[in-house]
This record gives structure tokens, sequence and C-alpha cells, in this order.
């Protein structure tokens, strides 16, 4: 059953239309999660978000010191826009839609919703709300689109080198912080630190569009599976001469480098055409070479 569902989920996702509904539920919770972390976990142990949101909060408390007063909201706008408009010509119109959708409701929901503290104690608010603004981050990507701000331009440089850059986003991130505990003392900038790093991490954890794997078929009629794939996929496919140790039966392995997110479609596609077929996959630690990676949006 659990086989079956994943099979309709993904032709659901399919149909362009379907597929923008559920990306924009996707991008519409994504914004709520983050506001609700920040509400609630955040805002009462005076953690500091990430990106272009946490630069924002950060000038608020700083002009407020000041007796300045600076909307939170009217600052991720401020923010977000010119990045958006920096990429807006480099990635697809829908990643831009998404994106901009998405901290377009953060400084909406900011505004309307009021959520109550969770918990009392500090380290679970950062552990809790680590992990769950992660998450909210991670639902923004799944469906194609970002948080806006250093998601932009983070996801514009991978797509172009494919590779990840969350290291270097939570390096910005640290430098943000730093400043922040210049102000407002170390020891929330020390927690902020601990709470991006789990964000960070929950985000590398289940965002592997730059991972890759390595998929091994064992069949004895390669040609109609190399026919299926190179129709598909944009990959190449080594067929390998190989045969049977215990039969003694002439076989082809048919191999081929991927990314993760794909492994579900390549195993469909195989199975439609060869569902006798033995399947191998395992992670690709090291990649040297051209490789194809589809463009964001």
């Amino acid at each position: 059953m659990v086989i079956r569902m994943t099979k309709e989920i993904r032709h659901f996702s399919k149909n362009k239309n379907l597929h923008l509904i559920l990306s924009v539920i996707m991008t519409i919770l994504s914004a709520f999660i983050q506001v609700y972390v920040i509400q609630v976990f955040m805002n009462p142990c005076n953690l500091l978000s990430s990106g272009f949101t946490g630069v924002a909060i950060l000038i608020h408390k700083i002009c407020n010191l000041f007796n300045i007063n600076f909307s939170i909201s009217l600052g991720i706008l401020m923010l977000n826009i010119p990045a958006a408009l920096m990429c807006y010509k480099s990635v697809s119109k829908r990643f831009v839609f998404l994106s901009c959708l998405q901290f377009g409701l953060v400084s909406f929901f900011l505004n309307i919703f009021s959520f109550t503290p969770f918990f009392d104690d500090l380290v679970l608010n950062v552990l809790f709300g680590g992990f769950l603004y992660g998450i909210g981050i991670t639902l923004a990507l799944k469906a194609d689109g970002s948080t806006g701000g250093t998601d932009f331009i983070a996801l514009y440089i991978s797509n172009k080198i494919h590779k990840s850059l969350w290291d270097y986003v939570f390096i910005f991130n640290t430098i943000i912080l730093i400043i922040f505990g210049l102000f407002f003392g170390w020891v929330y900038a020390g927690y902020s630190i601990i709470f991006q790093f789990i964000s960070t991490q929950t985000i590398s954890r289940f965002y592997h569009r730059y991972a890759q794997i390595t998929v091994e078929i064992t069949t004895e009629n390669p040609d109609i599976i190399t026919k299926a794939y190179t129709e598909n996929f944009k990959h190449g496919m080594s067929v390998i001469d190989a045969y049977g140790a215990y039969s003694n039966k002439k076989f082809y392995i048919c191999k081929t480098v991927i990314s993760s997110y794909e492994e579900a479609d390549v195993i469909d596609c195989v199975l439609n055409v060869a569902p006798n077929v033995i399947i191998n996959s395992y992670k690709t630690n090291h990649f040297y070479g051209k490789f194809y990676h589809q463009p964001i949006g």
C-alpha cells in the first residue's frame, strides 16, 4: 500500500497544474511554520533566525535601541525583493514566484498571527525550534522554491557549480549572529548559533538535490533498458559484459550516476520495461566530470 501511495503521489506531481497546486500548499505551510517558530520558540528566548529574515529582525532590534520603529515585515520585503530581481533571469519564473510567495506570506503572517510560547526551557526551544525551522525551509525547497534571500543566492550558485552551499550559508548566518551578540549578549548569540546549526543540518538531512547515487541494473536484455532510460533521463549509461558465477550465463550490468531525487523515477522507468531485473543503488561520494542537473523550478 505504501509503494502504491508513493507511486500515486509521484504520478500526481508530474501533472504540471496539480504539481503547482501542491507546491503552493507546501510553500504556504513553509511560511506558516517559519512564523510559528519565530513567535513560539525564538522570540521568547531572544534567538535570531537565519537568512534575510534574521537580518530584518536584527535591524528591527538595533533600531529599537535608538527608539526607531523598523517593521520586520517591511524589512523582509526590502531585503528579499532585490535578491529576487537579481536571480529572476537566471532561474525559472516558477521558482521566483514560489520564493516570493513564501517570504511574502512570512511578512504577512507575522502581522496577523500571534502564537503563545510552548516551552519555558531555553534548550528545548533551541532544539525543537531549530529542527522545525529547518523543516519549514526544506518544505519550500522541496516545492521547487525557496525562502528567499540567502536561499535565492545559494541555490542560484549551487545550480551553476553543482555543489551544495549550505555550509557557506551557515557561515553567513554566524557572522550575522556575531553582530547580534555584540549588541544583545553572547549567551543569546551562542544559543542562536546552535539553533541555526540544527536547522542547517536538518536541511542537509532532508534535502538531497545535489547528492548523487550510482544505480546498477543486472539484466539479460540491456537494449530495452538503455532505450527507456535515455528517452526519459539526461544522464549517460554504461553497459558492462558479465556472467553469473552460479549459472555461468551471460548477462549485462547497466550502470549510471544520477541525482538522489531521481532514484524513484529511474527505478520505476526500468521496472516498467523489465520487471525481472536486479537493481542495486548506493551513494556516490565523489563524481568528477560533466553531470546534468535539472534546472531549478
